[in-house]
């Protein structure tokens, strides 16, 4: 009987993720004042390569090789670990932003290794995440007409081992001792949509939808966390005049 683990430990260790960065999930945060950056997750360093432009020193951490290879460019350091075993011993740290970026999805205890973050960041310091939206409209049409099937890439990912919804994804950060600084998509709207509303340009048709209903337009869930105060236990954190992320 085969089961979900064999796809990640078949591919994974040797696959690279590269792309231009995830552009949505960085803007909602502050970079303006740098300083230390872990990206868990990092593929080829594309995250770490925009916030190195922005004079943020990264560390990365990796499954693969070859993405280590990569991502060496752009990081100060890049370590091979398979973040399902929690943190590696990191060479630098705390860190003002930690980097979650199409992570969660690949681990079959998220967790563990989101309740071990918070040990790793500043007293300042936030968590940005970005998860696949399992009920993107479009993936909603394929479970209507019967379809469930893994792909290379995209929402289905035959790497992914867990799936999340825009209030499962809050969920997640929250039952991990995560405050919710700023939860949204970035989305797509539907042909027939995009059709109809022609004479409005594309970027504010998608934006209008995705806030109208974020968990069936939105195709990725991106979010801003820091870890939750609690009053009078040892891991309480005083407030700071200046958060990592922008507003909204």
């Amino acid at each position: 009987m085969l089961t979900t683990t064999l796809p990640k430990w078949l591919g994974s260790r040797n696959r690279v993720y590269q792309n231009a960065g995830n552009e949505a999930l960085l803007s909602l945060l502050d970079l303006r004042s740098p300083g230390r950056a872990l990206d868990c997750g990092c593929g080829a360093g594309d995250n770490a390569r925009r916030l190195g432009e922005q004079g943020w020193a990264v560390t990365g951490v990796t499954l693969s090789a070859e993405e280590q290879r990569i991502a060496a460019r752009h990081c100060e350091s890049v370590l091979i670990h398979d973040l399902d075993l929690g943190l590696p011993r990191l060479p630098d740290g705390p860190f003002r932003i930690v980097i979650l970026s199409h992570l969660l999805e690949h681990l079959r205890d998220p967790h563990s290794l989101l309740r071990g973050v918070r040990g790793v960041l500043t007293p300042d310091g936030v968590i940005a995440v970005a998860l696949p939206n399992v009920l993107y409209w479009s993936q909603r049409v394929r479970f209507v007409l019967g379809q469930f099937e893994y792909s290379e890439t995209g929402i289905m990912d035959y790497t992914h081992l867990r799936f999340y919804t825009y209030e499962s994804g809050r969920r997640l950060l929250a039952d991990c001792g995560y405050t919710i600084l700023r939860q949204t998509v970035e989305g797509f709207v539907p042909f027939p949509f995009r059709r109809a509303l022609r004479c409005l340009p594309l970027g504010p048709i998608n934006h209008l939808f995705s806030r109208l209903a974020p968990g069936f337009f939105g195709w990725q869930l991106l979010y801003v966390a820091r870890p939750r105060v609690v009053p009078g236990c040892s891991n309480e954190r005083e407030a700071v005049p200046h958060e990592i992320y922008s507003g909204g």
